[in-house]
Formats: C-alpha cells, sequence, structure tokens
C-alpha cells in the first residue's frame, strides 16, 4: 500500500464511510446491510427490544476468555501496527494483532498515536469518519461476535480534533457560574464528537482544586465542592442527555467523570503527587463533586486518579473505587484507569513488583478498562490461565465493559452513515455559543473608571496601544483542537474598531520560545532579547491614548506535567519570563493600562493587581476569545463572571482557599494574610444592590431544607449580570468546620434600575458533616446563612436546626 496516493487514500476512506455503497444508499437499506452482516444475528445480544441486563448474559455467555480481555483492552501507542504507510486503517493487520476483537480505542482522530501535533498531524473530518467505519466493519464483520469498538477523544472544553470548536478553559467556563449554559456547551460538543462515530469522551473533570501550582488548574471548575458539583452535573447532562438514565440520548456520548479522586491538591502542588489529606477531608471537601454526578446522572465510566492517598495509589484503592464509590454510592458503571496509570504502579508508585501485579492491584481495586494501550490488562490472560487471577473477576469487569457498549446504542448505530452532519462540526452555530461563553466567563477584577474604552462616532482619533506576548495569538489552553478559525485580542479589537481609532502594536516580549503543548522542553524567552522588545514596546505605546496590555501565560507554562521530562507545574505564582519588566517600562508612560490576563492559573500577579488601571481576566477564552475580548473592553458586553477559585497574594499563602477551618490563616510576619482576590469576586460596568437574606423558615429540623429569598437591585445606568452567592456556616459542631461553604448561587441579568428576588434552595446535604464516628449528620444548631457578590462581602441571618 506504500505507493497509494492521497487521492486514492481519501476514495478508499469514502468507501470505508459508504460501507460498500453505504453512502448513497437509503437509511433503512443501510440498516438492512448492517443487520445482514451481523455474526450470530439471531442471538438474544443483538435484540435492543431486551433489558441490557439479558443482552450482557447472552453475548457473556458467548465469550472465550480471550475475547474477554479484549474487551478490556485499548489501542493508542500501537496504531501504526494495524495502519497502512498511508495512515489508513488495516484490517489484515487489525485481525493479527486483535484475532479475538479489541474493546477500546483512543483519540482516532490523531493519526499514530502520542505526541506532539507538529509530530502526528490530525485527521480531516472525512478522514476520521472513514477511519471508524473501517475499524467498526472490522469489528462487525472480522471478528466472531461483532462486538463494536468504543471510540473515545479529549473533549475537555471542546473535542479536540481538527476543525471542532474549541470553547474556552474548563476554569474559564466556571468562571460563568451558570449550570446551564455549562449544559449547553456540552451538549454542543457531545454533538460534534457523535457525528463522528465517536461515542465516549474523557471529560469533565470534577477535581477540587486547592492548589495553585498544580498546571492542571486549568482544566478544572475550580475550588468550592458545591460549585465544581453542579457544573460537573450539568456538564454530564450536557454531554449524555438529561432524564435517560444510563442510556444515552439520541446524538449523545458517554461522559467520564475524572479524576477519583484527592487529584486537586497534591503534594508540593507537583502533578500526580501524594494527596496527603485524611479521610475527613476527603468525604467533605474531594468526593461530593464525584458522589452528586455519581447521584444525580447516569454517568457510566469514572476515570480513577494518577495519585496516592495514604499510601494506596488510586488505581489499587478498593476502599475508595469499590467501598465508597461503587458501595456507598451505588455507582454501576465501568471504571478505567487513566493513561498509563496501572503500569505506573510499578514504575512509579512501586507499590508493584511488576505489571503484572499492578494489573492484579487494579482489577481486584474495580478498574475495569486499562487505557491508553492495554499495557498492564495484556497479561491478564496469562495470569487467568496459571491462576493468578479469577475467570470471575474478569467477568464482572466485561459485564460492566458490555452494559457501557449496550447502554450507548454502540451496538445498533456503530457506523456513521451522515457525513454532512460531521462535516458541520466547528460551524457557525458552535462558534456562537463559544463567543456566548466567553462574553459570560470574563472577569473584571479592577476598574478605576478607564473601562469601558469610548469610540468617538467622529472627530479626532484616539490611539490604543495593543501590547504583549498575548495580543496577537488566540490561545486555547490543554487539551485543545484545531478550530476552522480562531480570533485573537487583536483581531478582535481591529475588527471591531474598525476606522475609529487607531491601533498600534508590540509584541513586548516572547514568553516562550513555542506555545506547543505536547513539546516536553519549555524554554523562556531570552532575557536580552525580550528587554530590546520591551523598548521597542515602549516606543510604539508613547504616542498612544489608552494601552490595552495582554500578558498571562502561554500553553506551556501552565499545563499537565504528565512526566519527568514534561513538566507543568510551577513553584512560582507571578508572571514568568519579562512580563513585570514590560508592565513597569509601559506604566512610567503615565497613560491608563489595562491589563488583559490570558493565562490557565490564578492571576497572582501583585504588581500588575496594585498598578493597573484596570484589570480583565480573560483565562484561555476559546477560539471567539478575542471578539469577546473586544466587545468587553469596548463596553459591547458588560462583564459579569466571578472567580471559581481564591487569588493568592503570593506562593507562601499556598494553599490558600476561601473555605478554610476557624484556626487557619492567623497571619504572618511582614505580608498580608489576606487574598489578592476573594472566591467568587467579580465586577461589572454597572453597580448592584444585594439585600438581606430572608429564610424561608427560621427553624428547621434535621434532613429539611431551607430557601434563602434575597432581593437584588442594578442600581447602575447599564444592564449587567450579578452572581448572588449564599454560603452559611455551622457555629458550633462535634468536629470543625469551615468558616463559610458556598451552599447555592444564581446569575441573573438586571436592566437599569431593576430589582429582582432570586429564592436559593438550600439542600438538607449542605447542612450535614461527618461526625467523629465517620457518619454524615445533621446536628441541631444555629447555622448563619450569608449571602452577597463573593465570599468576602456578605450579609447574614441565623437558621436554627432543632433536634
Amino acid at each position: 500500500m506504500k505507493g497509494r496516493t492521497k487521492a486514492a487514500a481519501l476514495a478508499a476512506g469514502i468507501a470505508c464511510i459508504a460501507l460498500t455503497g453505504f453512502a448513497a444508499t437509503p437509511l433503512a437499506a443501510q440498516n438492512a446491510a448492517t443487520s445482514a452482516a451481523k455474526p450470530m444475528a439471531d442471538a438474544p445480544y443483538w435484540n435492543a427490544s431486551l433489558p441490557t441486563e439479558q443482552r450482557v448474559a447472552d453475548l457473556l455467555a458467548r465469550m472465550t476468555l480471550e475475547e474477554k480481555i479484549g474487551q478490556m483492552i485499548t489501542i493508542w501507542n500501537d496504531k501504526p501496527q494495524i495502519q497502512h504507510d498511508d495512515t489508513t486503517f488495516d484490517p489484515v493487520k487489525a485481525r493479527a494483532k486483535y484475532p479475538d476483537g479489541l474493546g477500546f480505542f483512543a483519540r482516532p482522530s490523531d493519526k499514530t498515536g502520542p505526541g506532539s501535533l507538529r509530530e502526528n498531524p490530525q485527521r480531516s473530518i472525512e478522514e476520521s469518519v472513514a477511519y471508524v467505519n473501517a475499524v467498526q466493519k472490522w469489528a462487525r464483520e472480522g471478528t466472531r461476535l461483532g462486538i463494536p469498538v468504543m471510540f473515545h477523544e479529549e473533549s475537555l472544553h471542546g473535542l479536540a480534533a481538527r476543525d471542532a470548536t474549541s470553547y474556552p478553559m474548563s476554569i474559564g467556563i466556571a468562571s460563568t457560574w451558570d449550570p446551564d449554559l455549562v449544559r449547553e456547551v456540552n451538549s454542543q460538543i457531545a454533538g460534534e464528537v457523535r457525528a463522528r462515530g465517536v461515542f465516549h469522551v474523557l471529560s469533565p473533570v470534577v477535581d477540587v482544586a486547592r492548589d495553585p501550582r498544580w498546571g492542571r488548574i486549568e482544566e478544572t471548575f475550580g475550588e468550592d465542592p458545591y460549585l465544581v458539583g453542579e457544573l460537573g452535573v450539568a456538564a454530564v447532562e450536557g454531554l449524555q442527555g438529561v432524564g435517560t438514565g444510563r442510556k444515552l440520548a439520541q446524538g449523545k456520548v458517554m461522559a467520564t467523570l475524572k479524576h477519583m479522586t484527592g487529584h486537586g491538591q497534591p503534594e508540593s502542588g507537583t502533578n500526580i503527587g501524594p494527596a496527603p489529606i485524611g479521610e475527613r477531608t476527603l468525604r467533605e471537601f474531594f468526593f461530593p463533586p464525584f458522589e452528586q454526578v455519581v447521584k444525580r446522572t447516569g454517568i457510566d465510566a469514572v476515570m480513577a486518579s494518577y495519585n496516592e492517598i495514604d499510601g494506596i495509589p488510586s488505581h489499587s484503592n478498593r476502599w475508595l473505587l469499590h467501598d465508597v464509590l461503587r458501595g456507598e454510592w451505588g455507582y454501576q458503571g465501568a471504571i478505567v484507569s487513566d493513561y498509563y496509570a496501572i503500569e505506573e504502579m510499578a514504575s512509579r508508585h512501586r507499590m508493584a513488583a511488576d505489571v503484572p501485579e499492578a494489573a492484579r492491584f487494579a482489577l481486584d481495586a474495580g478498574v475495569d478498562v486499562d487505557l491508553p494501550s492495554g499495557i498492564a490488562y495484556s497479561t491478564l490472560l496469562e495470569q487467568v490461565r496459571n491462576g493468578m487471577v479469577s475467570q470471575g473477576a474478569i467477568d464482572e469487569a466485561i459485564t460492566r465493559i458490555l452494559t457501557m457498549k449496550f447502554n450507548s446504542g454502540l451496538f445498533e448505530q456503530p457506523f456513521v452513515t451522515d457525513l454532512k452532519k460531521a462535516q458541520a462540526s466547528g460551524g457557525a452555530e458552535g462558534r456562537a455559543l463559544a463567543r456566548k461563553t466567553a462574553e459570560k466567563s470574563l472577569v473584571l477584577l479592577k476598574n478605576d473608571g478607564v473601562l469601558p474604552l469610548a469610540l468617538p462616532a467622529s472627530g479626532a482619533k484616539p490611539t490604543i496601544a495593543v501590547i504583549g506576548p498575548n495580543a496577537d495569538v488566540a490561545r486555547l489552553g490543554g487539551y485543545y483542537g484545531i478550530p476552522r478559525s480562531k480570533v485573537s485580542p487583536l483581531a478582535g479589537i481591529r475588527a471591531l474598531v474598525g476606522q475609529r481609532a487607531k491601533i498600534v502594536t508590540s509584541q513586548g516580549v516572547v514568553i516562550t520560545e513555542n506555545d506547543d503543548w505536547w513539546q516536553d522542553k519549555v524554554t523562556l524567552g531570552d532575557p536580552a532579547e525580550n528587554r530590546k522588545r520591551i523598548a521597542e514596546a515602549v516606543e510604539v505605546a508613547k504616542g498612544a491614548d489608552t494601552i490595552l496590555l495582554f500578558i498571562g501565560d502561554t500553553e506551556q507554562t501552565s499545563r499537565e506535567g504528565w512526566g519527568d521530562d514534561h513538566l507543568g507545574d510551577r513553584s512560582d505564582l507571578d508572571l514568568v519570563g519579562e512580563q513585570n519588566e514590560l508592565f513597569t517600562a509601559l506604566k512610567a508612560l503615565g497613560k491608563p493600562i489595562v491589563a488583559v490576563l490570558v493565562n490557565g492559573r490564578p492571576p497572582s500577579y501583585p504588581t500588575i493587581a496594585a498598578e493597573a488601571d484596570a484589570i480583565l481576566e480573560a483565562w484561555y477564552a476559546g477560539e471567539e476569545g478575542g471578539n469577546a475580548i473586544a466587545d468587553a473592553l469596548f463596553g459591547k458586553v458588560n462583564p459579569g463572571g466571578k472567580l471559581p477559585v481564591t487569588v493568592a497574594r503570593n506562593v507562601g499563602q499556598v494553599p490558600v482557599f476561601y473555605d478554610a477551618k476557624p484556626s487557619a490563616r492567623r497571619g504572618y510576619l511582614f505580608s498580608d494574610v489576606t487574598p489578592l482576590y476573594p472566591f467568587g469576586y467579580g465586577l461589572s460596568y454597572t453597580t448592584f444592590e444585594i439585600g438581606d437574606p430572608v429564610l424561608s423558615a427560621a427553624a428547621i429540623k434535621p434532613g429539611e431544607g431551607v430557601s434563602v429569598r434575597i432581593p437584588v437591585t442594578n442600581t447602575g445606568k447599564v444592564a449587567g449580570d450579578e452572581v448572588v452567592q449564599v454560603y452559611l456556616r455551622d457555629e458550633v459542631s462535634s468536629v470543625t468546620r469551615p468558616v463559610k461553604e458556598l451552599a447555592g448561587f444564581q446569575r441573573v441579568t438586571l436592566q437599569p434600575g431593576e430589582t429582582r428576588t432570586v429564592d436559593i434552595a438550600i439542600r438538607p446535604d449542605s447542612l450535614s458533616l461527618w461526625n467523629r464516628e465517620m457518619k454524615r449528620v445533621v446536628e441541631p444548631g444555629e447555622f448563619t446563612i450569608m449571602s452577597g457578590p463573593n465570599s468576602r462581602d456578605l450579609k447574614s441571618v441565623t437558621l436554627t436546626v432543632t433536634p
């Protein structure tokens, strides 16, 4: 096949899509053809009208041990071994390598497995669909039982593939404080993924992030268990559908809840580091988002975390995955490994003598699927044969895997038959939603009156200097795709301003030599060259009326540190490189300076906070981020986002989070104990008055909830959004409790002068604690209920829980 041309390969791919003419065949005929091709076509497991349990039992009884082990295996690294040289799928090679079938397939959008996108270019939509269909055709016709393959993709903030919509990074989406929007975004993501024949995604991340040194904080919904849980539930509902149980709604995909757990507060802030936390802390802060999603959605896949808790890696932690997840919460779905995490119990954690022993530990803990390459679980066949692993343990895992596949509808619809729907991915609908999400994610941290910028209708044109390393680039953040188009802040500003102002620009500094998230080595810009660039930027800005300075991170300065040679965590939280020098030099010009922060970690930039005239936190704002930022700077959009994290003044405060215990935060010599910005904080171009909270009942009994009624008024001159936040504090308790805990919130849009009364329900479980016997109870006594625009500026009322 070496001599195949690209055109010939694409033609072959479309033939695979067509499955011998399917693309031009009516849907009914296509379905008839696929039914005719089914092995054992009359077997009950093909009958979609039967209960899933019956279908699973029938198929399981027919499977050999080899076929069962095959369903626990994934392929990613070894893709080249089942492909022609032009990277199209080769069923002959696949049959030779996987004669008993294959359970899972990682990232069909990439061509050769792990690596930089520069070294491993992604498939086009047409190529990807052809590839998926070819693999499914092989699985259907080339294996004894015809069990389809479950493909998965990364879809944290959009499908991480070519020509897919890229939304703001998770920490930016969390800044919207809008579960309905999170649900809408993930529904759109699901549609784009499913249209390409992929039924499973590795998202959302519901790790509670309590250490900003950790590079993966950008992937999270922030530091608060309640906020993360509500947004996590919304994300899963968007991906899988609402009210369908464990079965997927039409056009949806299986979500994966990750990472179970304690991942967000690693020792020293370094990725996969031990989680130095006790059981009560796990139950109070890290378990709740997982529990909420498990109990309120039909989640059918949970991913274990890389880290260890109390000396036990999560992938071998039977108490965590079996007793708590399956036992206490009633989870019935599959558990998948994080990438290579099972074998790392031998190579990194050193608690398994070798990979086969690591496989036994993981299987015993309840891990069903080995991602991404089946290295560990490939050893299980021999281990069952020699008596090291029981057939029953394999059957338990296969039951959950087959249940997941049947629940997804994969047996009924394994093939993509509507190429046009797939080709619409990343189109106008997605771009509009990406822009809307970016607009709602923006957080105004400071404004001395310089924003919004005014543009005269006629007369003298103002000169605006657009400066900085993040001005002329659209940064997407980690786990990114390749959208059809993306808008930088500079491009967005130019498009909005047109001829009404003069735009001058300069890079100012180079943060890193490149922004390839995949590349292992990270090299900062040369200081000497950067100082030359700073001098050039000062010259450019001298004649400006206002300076817009775009600073922060690149995809390399805050990212997942997945290996010793691929780091992403930091020991310092301030701006890297010569960015502070750039700001100081521009500030010396005496002109109004607006700092726009494009970053993945909380902005612990004390110099900027103290001296900038205005600060807009944009995070990684997605493919339409440049347009959204421009609209906010010039007042077409009124920022209304709120921080989902506490921002430290410096790294010496870490870990810093708003829901601390009463004995914490006593103070420091020579330093302020308060954060740079509190959790839930964000300003607006208008002003709001939030009235006193009023309870639906002044006294309740244990097990009851209460509603809080709060009036909020827009007291300014423009429309805007406010997020009304409700917190509570247990005044006296048998174990220590946080000084405050988020218990509810609601984002509202108000016109100038408008007043609205919001009712926010406090769930009964929000009043509970884990007592000294490690039982969840609600203790009678007084609770302070607080409400306001952030976790600092609050008004309160007392609630009594009676015996």
